[in-house]
């Protein structure tokens, strides 16, 4: 999940900058993390210690109020509420990566990813969203090809592989959406050769930057077999400490060294 973290940290200064290059400098000085890193890092301490997502997610919010969420989500969360707002935005999607690094079957996979998002994103574009990210983290971690993975992902929900990025990069715009964002960061991977590749990729497109390097950094870091030394320490260095201690207890139990991403 790290590459999830890396990819939300190097896109946060490009959020709503409508970035249409990929030549830019991959850590900014203002790179920050956002809440799509709070949230990821929330669903990592569920699979890790259990206890409630709801909670949770109330929890990680008022520890860390100020990292960019939505209003939905804000509204949700300051009044600790436990019924979810049927949302089908992108938010179940930038979470999830943890799920696909720590279930062991394509079942549990769909069975965690559902309850990580239901809580807040009811919606079924909300649900497919995450379970679709999900699957392609854990495909890739168990060695499956890129065909292979845009196969799966085509036919069990539905969304469109087929498009290129340089034909995306023309017309698209920021989108909130999982059905407008979740299969171009998943281009955004299938069209990269490395990891730092497809976090410009996903970023180049110029929509949801953050969310889109972090949903496309997490499906990655699963097949290339981890984040590159240099981006991984960086992303660290700019978690707080708490951020910090779960991610790296689920490195530990669940990291780099699990991946067959020997591709």
């Amino acid at each position: 999940m790290i590459g999830a973290i890396a990819g939300d940290i190097i896109g946060s200064v490009h959020e709503g900058a409508g970035t249409k290059t990929k030549d830019f400098p991959l850590f900014d000085k203002n790179c920050r993390f956002t809440d799509d890193t709070v949230l990821t890092v929330a669903v990592a301490a569920k699979l890790l210690h259990g206890g409630d997502y709801a909670e949770l997610f109330h929890d990680y919010f008022h520890a860390c109020p100020n990292a960019g969420y939505g209003g939905s989500f804000i509204r949700w969360a300051e009044l600790r509420q436990r019924q979810p707002y049927n949302s089908w935005g992108n938010g179940s999607a930038m979470r999830v990566s943890p799920v696909g690094f720590a279930c062991e079957s394509l079942e549990d996979v769909l069975v965690e990813a559902r309850r990580s998002a239901e809580v807040t994103h009811s919606h079924p574009e909300g649900i497919r969203g995450a379970q679709a990210t999900a699957v392609a983290v854990f495909l890739a971690r168990m060695g499956r090809r890129k065909h292979e993975i845009k196969a799966h992902i085509e036919r069990e929900f539905g969304y469109d592989l087929n498009g290129r990025l340089n034909e995306i990069r023309k017309w698209y715009r920021f989108d909130l959406s999982c059905q407008g964002s979740v299969p171009q960061s998943i281009i955004a991977f299938l069209e990269s050769d490395c990891y730092e590749d497809t976090i410009r990729n996903a970023i180049s497109l110029g929509g949801d930057a953050d969310t889109m390097a972090c949903i496309a950094g997490g499906i990655a870091e699963a097949f290339y077999g981890g984040v590159p030394a240099d981006i991984r320490d960086r992303a660290l260095t700019l978690l707080d400490d708490r951020l910090r201690d779960v991610v790296e207890k689920f490195l530990v139990r669940y990291g780099e060294s699990r991946s067959h991403g020997q591709h």
